[in-house]
């Protein structure tokens, strides 16, 4: 089965995203083109909410894997709060009609401005960094007339053995407070009079394919939250982030189920049974439910290599290039022709263009080919570069597909931009 299985499957000869052929979606939408299933986000929730069900949770998707206005509303509706990163992430979840109090708005370089319009908005809670942002976050709050609700994200220092540029919980990440500086930070935000601690936070990465890196943080955090309350500090939630992976190629991630199961029972071992948690997946949300279909546009052969270039490129899908990231391939409509060995990369002006290597696959000028597992960090971290127009975005629900976002024209992207007179 395929990444992204059943929803993301083979009839016969062609792909489908559900029930909407793969080569169609590109002959009426054109390429590079993103195709998104409702119905495999949804499916992959789902085991999220039935673990927690029954205990006081909040389940905020973290949108900074992908942001589209029509993705953010498939997950508000099925009841999801949110995880933010920056103030546009904010303007974002408010465009979509979500009540701010479903928000935590994380990341480490919070800006007054963006302080200012959470405060006003009313998001559910910041989580907070460094003791530098407490003390301005309590600063502009105070300015406002109100108390900003925090949690200090602590750094436990556990190896989430995950890429090390996605890794966020060991000591020499500049992510969050360090763990042994923890209680005093707390102590200093309890002195804060703008502030009002409500919880503890961690995010140890992403790509995480193992339990126990899971269970190590939440340790060290049950640690500091009974230290903290036998001060007289209560802890009102525990947020133990996400970063749950996803299968690329031959990942065994555990389910979510599996991973909630193994956490609530270390929770109820150590007498916490009946605490607040948070959860913030993102990547296990949306990753397998979408896929980048783009054209080929030539097939070159090479003394050492052979070379299919397509129309997509690293500018619409930077994982490969930037993490070495291996995803999945393939031909949207099996040809009679035999296979080749081809370095599958795009038209941009840099040898680091590659969207996967040495993949065997049978293809002519004018096929498509589909990216698997592309619905998060895809679209998301798509740029501009060599002026190329970002792609438009499919979302399908069965065998009905919506444009959710149109392709960019190359007008649009110097319209701010201006020549010096004369």
């Amino acid at each position: 089965m395929l990444p992204g299985g059943p929803f993301i499957a083979r009839r016969g000869k062609d792909l489908f995203i559900e029930d909407c052929a793969a080569r169609a979606l590109a002959a009426r939408f054109g390429t590079p083109l993103y195709v998104y299933s409702r119905s495999a986000m949804l499916a992959a929730l789902a085991p999220w909410q039935r673990a927690l069900a029954g205990r006081p949770h909040r389940l905020c998707y973290a949108m900074k894997a992908n942001s589209n206005l029509a993705v953010l509303q498939t997950f508000a509706a099925a009841g999801c709060g949110f995880d933010i990163v920056s103030g546009g992430e904010l303007e974002r979840v408010l465009a979509v009609g979500v009540d701010p109090a479903r928000v935590v708005f994380s990341g480490l370089g919070k800006t007054r401005a963006e302080m200012r319009r959470a405060l006003v908005a009313g998001v559910h809670c910041f989580n907070v960094e460094s003791e530098a942002e407490l003390e301005l976050l309590s600063e502009v709050a105070t300015a406002l007339g109100r108390r900003a609700p925090v949690s200090l994200r602590v750094n436990p220092d556990v190896d989430a053995k995950t890429h090390p540029y996605i890794s966020t919980g060991l000591k020499d990440n500049k992510f969050g407070v360090a763990h042994d500086r923890a209680l005093a930070a707390y102590r200093h935000a309890a002195r804060l009079p703008g502030l009002e601690v409500v919880g503890i936070d961690c995010h140890i990465g992403s790509q995480i394919t193992e339990v126990a890196p899971y269970l190590d943080a939440l340790d060290r955090l049950l640690d500091l939250v009974e230290a903290l309350e036998a001060e007289g500090l209560p802890i009102g939630h525990i947020d133990l982030g996400g970063g749950l992976g996803i299968r690329y190629t031959d990942e065994t991630p555990p389910g979510a189920d599996v991973l909630i199961a193994a956490l609530l029972a270390r929770i109820d071992a150590r007498g916490h049974g009946e605490r607040a948690l948070v959860f913030e997946p993102g990547r296990s949300l949306v990753g397998n439910a979408g896929v980048l279909l783009s054209e080929v546009l030539y097939l070159k052969p090479g003394e050492h290599k052979n070379f299919c270039v397509v129309d997509a490129a690293m500018n619409d899908l930077m994982r490969p290039a930037l993490y070495q990231a291996t995803m999945g391939i393939v031909a949207c409509t099996l040809r009679d022709l035999p296979s080749l060995v081809y370095d599958v990369v795009g038209p941009v002006c840099e040898s680091g263009d590659w969207l996967g290597r040495d993949r065997a696959l049978a293809l002519a000028a004018g096929d498509h080919v589909a990216v698997l597992s592309a619905g998060a960090y895809g679209m998301s971290m798509a740029s501009n570069y060599n002026t190329r127009p970002r792609a438009a975005e499919v979302m399908v629900q069965g065998d009905q597909a919506w444009l959710i976002r149109e392709r960019e024209t190359a007008a649009e992207l110097f319209r701010g931009e201006r020549l010096l007179p004369g």
